[in-house]
């Protein structure tokens, strides 16, 4: 009887159990910036050429000043519903709301996204692997991961990152290691592709601007630690150096290859013409063994990634259920808690089951479907930062933006260039806006149609992180 009532009683709710280090690696993985670096970075090479060194700075400039602004909202709410919440808090239930919706659509897609391309990367080690039973079968095992205690799932990802960061190592290392162009040289004159692209000319304003824009999404992915802030000890103190070494390593990380590669490519017109530029250099100077085992560490990147989005994104669905937003039945059954691995399960299940379900539709659907929800996100917590410093909720903030209103504004500037470059691409970027504006109209209707008519919507903050 005595052993029974000394047992610990199962949790009714997130538990903190994670430092710096385990929300830092849970991030990372979320940021994912090796799979960034061959499956993204090559695009920014075709566009801008040498000028893609001159992107990245810029994007980190950007990336930098919105990493302020979510240092300071995240040590005022570290809550698992992320910048919803934020929003919510700031500039009322409608905006947040409207926030909540379009993450739902990036938090639901993106593993699925980047799953349906593991077959591709993984080609030159098993070619002919189907894509959908590979993405399928992934996402079915990095869910099944998840479910796990979210510190177990810290060290799980800390492994796959340092898998990562041996085919990181290894494109160091041959580029940097037989140089063909100094550095200095492609700063003072970036060259890029020509009309035919078989010759190389001075890279312009524009494409430079354009490759800023792809940097950006490239390192996109610093904010995720707050997802995992009601699981963190201290919080409100510590995730804002989370936020910042996330966005750090990120840089350097992506960063660092791309320099390496481009100072030591022995023809620049091959390798910006290249799908695989990473893997080229990597084939020239080490071999074809090399270049399967980059294969291997690019395919658990995006594997490591899959399962850190699925974990934010189950904390998220367990934070709009927490708000009661869906109705009882399914708000009860998304807020609870596994009794013995303290993670919201079933939330964690249909993340999980969302995504195998969204590998049935085509790529280029889910790409579109996508949009460009993560200017609406940015923007979101900029205008909630500035809302918030004027309205005076951000008073008590532990951690304060420096220079301000500089940071916010800086993310807002960036954020207007990116709508119109994308509003000029006609193919891709423009009905990935059409897509955003859709999502927005979709949220505030429900709002209005749903919420509204319950009584006032509010979001929930936990008491122990006021």
């Amino acid at each position: 009887m005595l052993d029974h009532q000394l047992e610990p009683a199962a949790p009714t709710a997130l538990v903190r159990s994670l430092g710096v280090v385990g929300v830092l690696l849970l991030t990372l993985s979320v940021t994912s910036p090796v799979s960034s670096l061959f499956v993204i970075v090559p695009g920014m090479l075709r566009v801008a050429g040498t000028g893609a060194i001159w992107a990245v700075l810029l994007a980190g400039i950007v990336c930098v000043a919105t990493a302020y602004v979510y240092a300071e909202l995240s040590s005022v709410w570290p809550v698992a519903g992320g910048e919803y919440v934020m929003v919510a808090r700031t500039l009322g239930p409608l905006a947040g709301f409207v926030m909540l919706g379009v993450n739902v659509f990036n938090n639901l897609l993106f593993p699925p996204a980047i799953g349906l391309g593991l077959a591709a990367i993984l080609s030159t080690v098993i070619p002919g692997l189907p894509a959908v039973p590979l993405a399928v079968t992934v996402i079915i095992g990095s869910t099944l991961v998840a479910l796990l205690q979210i510190r177990v799932n810290a060290w799980v990802t800390g492994i796959f990152l340092l898998i990562e960061l041996v085919a990181v190592v290894l494109v160091v290392a041959l580029g940097f290691g037989e140089i063909s162009r100094p550095f200095a040289e492609m700063l003072s004159n970036p060259t890029m592709l020509g009309a035919t692209s078989s010759t190389l000319v001075p890279a312009s304003a524009a494409s430079i601007g354009l490759a800023t824009s792809i940097a950006i999404f490239a390192l996109n992915g610093y904010g995720a630690a707050v997802y995992f802030g009601e699981e963190m000890h201290e919080a409100p103190r510590k995730i804002a150096k989370a936020i910042f070494w996330a966005v750090a390593l990120t840089l350097l990380l992506e960063g660092v290859p791309m320099v390496a590669i481009l100072v030591g490519a022995p023809d620049l017109v091959t390798l910006f013409n290249s799908d695989d530029p990473f893997g080229l250099l990597v084939r020239l100077r080490a071999g074809d063994a090399a270049a399967i085992w980059i294969s291997i560490g690019v395919a658990t990147a995006i594997v490591n990634a899959i399962i850190a989005c699925i974990l934010a994104c189950s904390r998220f669905f367990y934070g709009t259920a927490r708000d009661r937003c869906w109705g009882r039945p399914i708000d009860e059954l998304l807020t609870a808690i596994h009794p013995r691995y303290a993670s919201p399960w079933i939330s964690t299940l249909i993340a999980g089951g969302a995504g195998v379900a969204c590998c049935f539709l085509p790529l280029e659907l889910l790409l579109v479907l996508s949009g460009t929800g993560l200017v609406v996100i940015y923007a979101g917590i900029a205008l909630a930062l500035i809302a918030g410093r004027r309205n005076g909720m951000l008073a008590d903030a532990p951690f304060k933006s420096p220079l301000y209103p500089l940071m916010p504004f800086l993310t807002l500037l960036a954020l207007g260039y990116i709508i119109c470059l994308n509003w000029l691409d006609v193919e891709e970027g423009r009905p990935g806006l059409m897509m955003t504006g859709a999502q927005i109209l979709l949220s505030a209707a429900y709002y209005w149609l749903v919420l509204r008519r319950r009584g006032v919507w509010d979001v929930h903050v936990p008491s122990l992180i006021k």
